[in-house]
């Protein structure tokens, strides 16, 4: 895996500070620790740092074609580059190395921006062709590897992995999106194609940016991002028995798993004793003719640790296991956290996903995870929860529905200390919303009743009337389906997966110089489970049913149907505890008022509740936190 970053001039060919570029490269060196490499010419600069897994002698960049008019640096895998390759030679292309690098200059050459239906795999990556002046920028299907980039005050258009990175610029405008903050604040993340930063964009997944030099110069503006792929809901397997149909998704998964265990370098797994992670390290076992590396972290509190499940599985295929235990105190992360991210980043769990990558690296170089089986196959319990008020929200009539159910969602007490079934108020209050509502409801970490107070007035004032449930309404806009659990995967896919999961699992692996793979995110594999009829994805009230029905056999039952645990941390207890005096130091300290965004004196009142106990306000409390974290280092 690797870094990029590049300089293009917008309004001519003016010359690229070359420091400047090594400057915003350097910034990257941990996602590529084993070199370094640049390219210049009149009014471009591309750095490129690498992190060797293939061809560790030939794949030095920035690579060109065969007679330099096109350049690209390129972070990422293109997993069936041997067929690419040899389609292209086929074409009349010679070959230099055996690296998939030098795919991508070929076949920008033969196909051009249609290439990109040929890549199969994870990459961020920037082309320069000269004979057309035009600087084409691309991110893979699903968002696994990022892409920042902005136009500066000065008319250039920088980009690079990382926000960091841009931040070397000193061009690089640092206003602070007020719409981005609110997004925050509900997500606990800033949804593609926003930043924190209101003129700093990520390309989305599945997009590309071509930018010709003659198109944009004198002021005018970018061209906006094109999508290339989406996810297909198509019901198209329902002629298709159980039997045959967990046969094909594990066939799907071991073809899946192989294309991602190709490397040059020590290979292994994340294994954490959940369904996804060792479903492939299953697969990767019944390819392997070696043990399978694998790696957990186990927690000393047994309410947050499922190690146990873990070793389990390993002795039964086998492996190779890696266990580290880490305490639940682990929070002296919070400031390394904040300065990973670079900016407000929400997920507690990217303190023991940093720890795991962080042992997966003395032994491996690049490790497979099990991430997005929950979006994939529908595996979270708020899905559960969101079908069965969807239920309801069917068969009552919208004018009902918001008097009575609003009113009483509106009027019950929110007792976070009681036991769950007295905690009816979110149920209450997601039924009298429509269904988009009820799901930004359900996973938004800031409470409703919370909402609009956390805010000082001339923040609330600067951000219009804007609400994050707009971040939702467009990407449903964009949803191919009507079925109601396939639009809110289709969502999630959209969001939470690369603003949140990919996004946590990039940045602590790369702090390690780690490369992930994600085989359950294969973009075929994704789109033919796609089409698998919801029904058999939540079933009877069991989320992944036909996934699961795949791996019996493979994986023991008690690992496939006992209930979701997670990589949480006892955030309440620490705000309680021994982060109690942090949290209120800087909570109510000189930054957070300096900001002018939030009213302080409400955020004393959400301590003193939760310090009592009487509510659990730990998801804010630690968006606020990182938040002040942020900002105190964007003021340094």
């Amino acid at each position: 895996m690797c870094g990029i970053s590049g300089i293009f001039d917008l309004e001519g060919r003016r010359d690229i500070d070359r420091e400047l570029l090594r400057r915003m490269n350097d910034r990257l060196t941990h996602r590529g620790p084993d070199g370094s490499g640049y390219h210049h010419e009149p009014g471009l600069g591309f750095g490129h740092r690498r992190l060797s897994i293939i061809d560790l002698e030939g794949g030095v960049q920035p690579m060109f074609n065969a007679d330099e008019s096109v350049v690209v640096t390129f972070n990422g895998e293109i997993y069936e580059f041997a067929e690419l390759m040899g389609e292209l030679r086929s074409a009349g292309y010679r070959f230099k190395t055996r690296c998939d690098t030098e795919c991508l200059v070929h076949a920008w050459d033969e196909w051009q921006e249609s290439s990109l239906d040929r890549l199969q795999g994870m990459f961020a990556y920037a082309i320069w062709d000269r004979n057309r002046e035009r600087l084409f920028l691309a991110r893979d299907r699903f968002g696994k590897k990022p892409l920042y980039y902005t136009r500066t005050t000065d008319g250039y258009l920088a980009f690079a992995s990382e926000l960091k990175a841009l931040l070397v610029h000193p061009k690089v405008d640092r206003t602070i999106d007020p719409t981005a903050v609110e997004d925050y604040m509900t997500f606990g993340y800033v949804p593609d194609p926003k930043t924190i930063f209101k003129h700093v964009h990520k390309l989305p997944p599945a997009h590309y940016l071509s930018v010709e030099r003659r198109s944009v110069q004198n002021g005018a503006s970018l061209p906006a991002p094109r999508e290339y792929w989406k996810v297909r809901f198509d019901a198209d397997h329902t002629a298709v028995d159980e039997r045959e149909l967990t046969a094909e998704i594990n066939r799907r998964l071991s073809e899946a798993t192989a294309r991602r265990m190709i490397a040059d370098v020590p290979l292994g797994a994340f294994l954490s004793g959940g369904v996804d992670s060792s479903a492939i390290v299953s697969a990767m076992s019944a390819l392997s003719d070696q043990p399978v590396t694998t790696c957990s972290i186990s927690f000393g509190d047994p309410a947050y640790n499922e190690s146990a499940y873990a070793e389990r599985l390993a002795e039964q295929l086998g492996t190779n296991h890696r266990v580290e235990q880490v305490d639940t105190d682990d929070f002296a992360l919070l400031d390394r956290i904040t300065e990973i991210y670079d900016e407000p980043f929400a997920d507690s769990s990217a303190i023991p996903t940093y720890r795991v990558c962080e042992l997966a690296r003395k032994h491996v170089t690049v490790a497979l995870s099990g991430d997005g089986g929950d979006e994939v196959f529908a595996g979270y319990r708020r899905y559960r929860w969101h079908m069965n008020e969807e239920k309801v929200r069917s068969r009552l009539p919208a004018f009902l529905r918001r008097n009575l159910f609003g009113a009483l969602g509106a009027v019950y007490p929110k007792m976070d200390w009681a036991p769950r079934i007295f905690r009816a108020k979110s149920t209450l209050e997601a039924i009298g919303r429509d269904s988009l509502a009820a799901y930004l409801h359900s996973v938004s970490i800031l409470p409703n009743d919370l909402h609009g107070k956390l805010f000082s007035d001339s923040f609330k004032r600067e951000l219009q009337g804007y609400s994050a449930e707009e971040v939702f309404r467009r990407v449903i806009a964009d949803c191919d389906t009507d079925d109601p659990l396939s639009m809110i995967q289709y969502l999630d896919m959209k969001t939470y997966l690369p603003g949140d999961i990919l996004t946590k699992v990039d940045r602590a692996s790369m702090a390690h110089s780690l490369e992930v793979r994600v085989p359950l995110l294969d973009a075929e594999f994704a789109n033919w489970v796609g089409g698998i009829p919801s029904s058999l994805k939540l079933k009877g009230g069991e989320g992944k049913y036909i996934f699961k029905k795949a791996l019996e056999g493979n994986v023991p039952d008690d690992i496939l149907y006992r209930d979701k645990m997670g990589f949480a941390v006892p955030l309440a207890s620490w705000f309680r505890g021994p982060l109690k005096d942090t949290v209120e130091r800087r909570l109510l300290g000189p930054a957070m008022r300096d900001s002018g965004i939030f009213d302080v004196d409400y955020i004393a009142t959400l301590l003193k509740q939760h310090g009592s106990g009487a509510r659990d306000h730990s998801p804010p409390i630690w968006a606020l936190l990182v938040f002040e974290g942020f900002y105190r280092s964007l003021q340094a």
